[in-house]
């Protein structure tokens, strides 16, 4: 998945995420549940474009981190608002699994970069023996 798609998905994950809260109940509840989500889902796309643009390394990693806890939030909001009755499954079964696999996705790019970073400089000194 190229830079570009991954930043239309996790733009497209908070678009629907907006859609989604607009089913909440107009109570204390649903406007709590609402803003928590729609911050944590916006943050995913928000961090992610940051991460895009890192200075570093290091920098690059702690915005993806970022991007896996605010994608990790957002599924743990979507979860106990269908389990509190506050929106059908219909509406968060696909945003959990869409949740779900960009956590997994990240997960895996902090992963390589670590694994590159890591055996970058050790490569390049077995070389020159």
């Amino acid at each position: 998945m190229t830079k570009e798609e991954l930043k239309k998905r996790t733009k497209a994950f908070h678009i629907e995420v907006i859609r989604a809260c607009e089913h909440f109940p107009r109570n204390a509840a649903g406007f709590e549940l609402a803003k928590q989500l729609i911050r944590s889902a916006g943050s995913v796309g928000a961090n992610h474009r940051a991460a895009t643009r890192a200075k570093s390394n290091a920098d690059f990693i702690y915005k993806i981190e970022v991007v896996i806890e605010e994608a990790d939030e957002s599924m743990y909001w979507l979860e106990v608002s269908e389990e509190a009755g506050l929106l059908p499954q219909r509406l968060t079964g696909g945003l959990i699994k869409e949740a779900n696999e960009l956590v997994s996705i990240f997960v895996a790019t902090v992963k390589t970069v670590k694994n590159k970073h890591a055996s970058g400089p050790a490569k390049k000194q077995e070389s020159r023996k």
